[in-house]
């Protein structure tokens, strides 16, 4: 069982909406929250609350004109294309700047927590917006809240964080904003850029000079499942976490790389997922005296994906996990038929065995998901000393 665990919400965080039919709608977050809460998970948590990020705190990453610019359209709902609100994935709406703050003022909340020894692990579903750049709107995200709290963390004294991102797309507004800052370890695995949004995250980008293999990027193959993707991450995340030994890991664990995701090309299951949120779990007490931040990302296929994996992230973190063939509770089931006239998964796994073989039994060039792996770590283990050979 896991220490005190802080689990950040509040009803408002729905505000953070671009609109009827935007694939990133907030009733996937309440459908969360509604199943940790139906299945028991949020009893083993210490429930949290937060207010919106300040303008300071949010100029910890991003520029002041910027956020001036995001309250401004905030006030209007005029777009501003310059900053990036008001296109199709980053929709103009008045409040967007309150609600942009207050998912990031929840993630700070996990950072404060876990920093100051409150709690041992922190989750903030909503967050994880990883996305936003210095000065744009980009990819659904208009605050980057993680790598707010990164940069938080940062100020309050810590000298190494990492930050482990495993949505489908690549953390780039992250990656960018700690580019030359050997202080942060930053790992994505990601579909290939060539495939998909937003065409970055190649295994050559490693970090500006003097930050030389603190950036990493897995680029896996459109079509890769449980076993291939469970078997980079084995390859590249632990051996790198070790090495840095942060002392606070923070991870974006955005579940569209499942099979249903209409906005992507990775073959995930719920179990798949779940087993990586294991992982992440083990490698926070092994690698960063268990300090674990956890928010949530991507994730689009709103009913038989985001709620039942997020859950699982949730009940990891508890360390209570759910046993996958556990049913989902008929009051959520009725829930989502209120909601979205849609019929709920009857259980919390997709029947899949997410198991894995480690590189080291075997490296094979004609693999797409190996030659990924080993461009991953050709380009960035010398730099810690790491043999990149399995």
């Amino acid at each position: 069982m896991s220490q005190a665990v802080r689990v950040i919400w509040d009803d408002a965080l729905v505000s953070y909406d671009f609109g009827p039919g935007h694939p990133l709608a907030p009733v996937r977050v309440e459908l969360t929250m509604a199943l940790a809460r139906d299945l028991g998970v949020l009893d083993g948590a210490e429930m949290g609350g937060c207010v919106p990020a300040t303008d300071d705190e949010l100029a910890l990453v991003h520029k002041r004109d910027y956020i001036e610019a995001v309250k401004a359209v905030s006030r209007s709902g005029r777009p501003d294309l310059r900053h990036g609100l008001g296109t199709d994935d980053n929709p103009a709406f008045v409040g967007v700047h309150e609600a942009a703050a207050l998912v990031t003022g929840a993630t700070l909340a996990a950072a404060r927590a876990v920093w100051r020894g409150e709690a041992e692990h922190a989750v903030n579903v909503a967050g994880g917006l990883h996305h936003a750049m210095a000065a744009t709107a980009s990819g659904f995200c208009v605050y980057n809240d993680p790598a707010v709290a990164i940069a938080w963390l940062l100020s309050q004294g810590a000298s190494r964080v990492a930050y482990v991102d495993v949505d489908v797309h690549h953390g780039d507004g992250v990656q960018a904003m700690f580019y030359d800052d050997p202080r942060v370890l930053t790992i994505s695995l990601h579909e290939s850029p060539r495939t998909l949004f937003p065409g970055t995250g190649f295994p050559q980008e490693t970090g500006a000079e003097g930050a030389e293999g603190t950036a990493v990027n897995v680029a896996l193959p459109a079509g890769c499942g449980d076993a291939g993707w469970l078997r980079a991450f084995h390859a590249v995340v632990p051996p790198l976490l070790r090495e840095f030994a942060p002392e606070v890991l923070v991870t974006q664990q955005g579940c569209d790389s499942h099979a249903l995701d209409p906005l992507a090309n990775l073959m995930l299951s719920v179990d798949g997922q779940r087993t990586a949120y294991a992982a992440l779990h083990g490698l926070a007490h092994e690698t960063a005296s268990g300090r674990w931040i956890a928010v949530g990302g991507g994730g689009y296929e709103l009913v038989r994906v985001v709620p039942r994996a997020w859950t699982h992230l949730i009940a990891e973190a508890v360390g209570a996990p759910v046993d996958p063939r556990t049913p989902t509770p008929g009051s959520w089931r009725a829930l989502v038929e209120e909601r979205l006239e849609e019929t709920a998964p009857l259980t919390m796994t997709d029947g899949r065995d997410a198991s894995w073989r480690e590189i080291s039994e075997g490296y094979d060039p004609a693999d797409a998901t190996d030659r990924a792996i080993m461009a991953t770590r050709n380009a960035v283990f010398p730099f810690h000393g790491l043999d990149p050979m399995p």
